[in-house]
């Protein structure tokens, strides 16, 4: 009986306490009712979200929910309670705001981790790792394979192609190949009479016999509406919506994350270009004689996969099968197909930023160092040879020590007449590319080069010259046609065995490299001084690497929105000045005031407009440094050099010792491909 007694008191006395804690509640629901009726502003203001609470409430109860579970769905009530009033009265609530703010915090720290654990494995330390010997670049190389260019699809029926004024239907390969020519019918390409004479010779090997038959004068071909359904697809995929082209954005991913990487020797390593070129018209460099040709479509029959015997070979597609299949570890590509237009092998290669590309960086910036050490000996035996009774031995030394070695000139490869563009190097001059004045602009023995370089690119020099060098070269012309070699007694074979014999490894590239990569190091040691700010070093940095893209000849056509650039940078210029001197003249009326009132409130304005003033020179300063970089650099490559031929160790030795972020010189790109530079150079090295 005791025992019951006490059970029931105690049950008594639990039953009172959950009476007492429902009457709080509903009095805190009163007072938090109360308080939204007077923010509110509204006596019959309700909680719509009420019922609904109490019902769920009730549906939670009988499912024997826990009490955590009850108080998430407290504070999801209290959410949807803020998303109500939001909407009906158009204001942002504390709550609201505060709470996503904390969730994507959350996030982003939870992202963060992600990515920390990945680190190592994207932060790969191969220069620390011991080399491989005898040639061998991997020992276990997996990967998917190619990704082809999608099928042709053929225009919609009412995309018509005219020939003399009347609609014809093509055959899809003869289709296909018009929609090339109709894609560049803007270009000025399609004016040029050699680009129109291959592309039509390669169109009619396409055509069926009718055809043929009947297209017989490109003039007559009508391809404007082919031409105005490409431009209207064209701006159709500029108007996408976020939608659309996130669903595009996630299928490249999706091929990326398959074929966009390999596995190398444990590692993951990112593939540079895992899609095949698609068909189309050969443009070439320059004036190419073979511009306008087809460019075919590659197929599964003509690619060579190369890959470890012991990994997952790639699948072909579905019905096709590969040309080969091989397992040589002593070439770095992946996968190789020879293109028709002029019978080069094509590669699919890894990502600059791999192990192996990097490797044969590094190692070609060590033979550049090396060459350092023994350039002045190598000089020396050329001045001994320019005195040679052999004119094959003269004309070697005037070709290695002036033009090699001095201007930076490349070594200039034989070629079939009518396979490339008429460009030439140091082998190839011809007579007409030269020009000799005893006296010129109160310089003697002066050199004039006028010839087309690589990517017919125009290299025009007047160089002044040692007086041997000009009585060679004199006599190297003598009884010469204008069209004949300068150097006939020279080639780049024997001139690149003669060089390996100087040095191993030796070669014109090494002589580029080494000539713009002490022109580099030696520009920045003269053109940096420490007062100056970082922007103001940043141009000398581009004025140094200016001085090695014009050596190496790397020039480029002003682009295209210059003008209007340049028009938009000096009108934030002039936008800039007037604040500046509106900027002044506050800081001239504080300080009148402060030197009337003489209080701390009228100090500390003046110390305001000042830092305000100093401020704007600043930003000022950096707009106009901008500018003159801009026009500096406007037909000049800076890329090309400062990836190729410069060291990346000096830039990366330039920035530590100035207090200079390395991503003001490289972007993330580039400093992936040289991150074994950035981890390697201190500001003391020296190239």
């Amino acid at each position: 009986v005791s025992g019951l007694l006490m059970f029931l008191s105690c049950f008594l006395l639990s039953d009172s306490h959950k009476h007492k804690d429902k009457y709080k509640e509903h009095k805190h629901k009163d007072y938090k009712r109360d308080k939204e009726k007077s923010k509110h502003g509204n006596s019959d203001y309700k909680d719509p979200s009420d019922k609904k609470y109490k019902d769920k409430e009730k549906m939670k109860h009988k499912d024997g929910s826990t009490e955590k579970n009850k108080d998430k769905h407290k504070e999801k009530r209290k959410e949807d309670k803020v998303i109500k009033k939001e909407k009906e009265n158009g204001f942002v609530s504390p709550l609201h705001d505060i709470k996503p703010k904390k969730t994507k915090t959350q996030k982003e720290v939870t992202d963060g981790k992600k990515k920390a654990k990945k680190e190592p494995e994207e932060k790969w330390k191969w220069w620390e790792e011991e080399r491989y010997t005898d040639g061998v670049k991997w020992k276990f190389l997996e990967h998917k394979g190619p990704v082809f260019a999608p099928p042709y699809e053929p225009l919609p029926s009412r995309v018509k192609f005219y020939y003399d004024g009347k609609p014809m239907r093509l055959s899809p390969e003869a289709e296909e190949v018009a929609t090339f020519f109709a894609k560049m019918l803007d270009h000025e390409y399609t004016t040029k009479d050699i680009f129109r004479k291959n592309f039509f010779k390669d169109w009619r090997k396409e055509m069926t016999a009718e055809e043929k038959a009947t297209i017989t004068d490109l003039k007559k071909c009508n391809f404007t509406e082919m031409s105005e359904y490409f431009k209207a697809q064209s701006e159709a995929r500029k108007a996408m919506s976020k939608e659309e082209k996130q669903k595009i954005k996630e299928e490249n991913e999706r091929l990326l994350q398959k074929y966009g990487y390999c596995i190398m020797d444990n590692h993951k390593e990112r593939i540079a270009n895992f899609r095949i070129e698609p068909p189309g018209l050969f443009r070439g460099r320059g004036d190419h004689p073979k511009m306008g040709m087809l460019k075919r479509r590659i197929r599964p029959e003509d690619i060579i996969i190369n890959c470890s015997k012991d990994s997952k070979c790639p699948e072909p597609p579905p019905g096709t099968k590969w040309k080969e299949v091989r397992h040589d570890n002593k070439v770095t590509w992946l996968v190789s197909w020879t293109e028709n237009i002029q019978g080069s092998i094509k590669y699919i290669m890894l990502n600059p930023s791999s192990r192996i590309k990097g490797e044969k960086d590094w190692q070609k910036y060590e033979t550049a160092r090396r060459l350092k050490k023994c350039v002045d000996r190598i000089r020396a035996q050329y001045r001994e040879d320019w005195k040679s009774k052999e004119m094959r031995v003269r004309q070697r030394a005037v070709t290695d020590s002036f033009l090699l070695t001095l201007l930076a000139l490349r070594a200039g490869n034989e070629k079939e007449e009518g396979e490339t563009a008429d460009t030439v190097g140091c082998c190839s001059l011809r007579v007409e590319h030269i020009n000799l004045y005893p006296e010129n602009e109160g310089q003697e023995y002066v050199v004039e080069f006028d010839f087309l370089g690589k990517d017919s690119i125009r290299y025009y020099n007047k160089v002044p010259v040692e007086k041997r060098v000009f009585k060679n070269l004199q006599l190297f012309m003598e009884n010469k046609e204008p069209d004949d070699d300068l150097f006939d007694r020279l080639n780049t074979s024997i001139l690149n065995k003669h060089l390996q014999e100087l040095m191993d490894g030796l070669t014109a590239k090494v002589f580029r490299t080494y000539n713009a990569s002490i022109t580099l190091q030696q520009q920045l040691k003269e053109l940096t001084t420490a007062d100056e700010n970082i922007p103001a070093k940043i141009l000398s940095y581009n004025r140094a690497n200016r001085a090695v893209a014009i050596l190496c000849n790397h020039q480029r056509a002003p682009p295209k929105t210059f003008e209007k650039s340049m028009q938009n940078l000096q009108a934030k210029i002039d936008a800039k000045k007037d604040q500046l001197s509106d900027a002044k003249r506050e800081l001239k009326s504080a300080k009148a005031d402060a030197k009337v009132r003489k209080d701390e409130k009228t100090k500390k304005a003046v110390e305001n407009k000042r830092k305000a003033v100093q401020r704007i020179e600043e930003q000022l300063m950096k707009l106009e440094v901008q500018a003159t970089d801009r026009e500096e650099n406007k037909q000049i490559a800076l890329g090309t050099s400062k990836l190729n031929y410069l060291d990346p160790r000096i830039s990366v030795a330039w920035c530590k010792k100035w207090g200079i972020p390395v991503e003001k010189i490289y972007n993330k790109t580039q400093r992936e491909k040289f991150a074994w530079a950035i981890d390697m150079a201190d500001e003391d090295y020296e190239f």
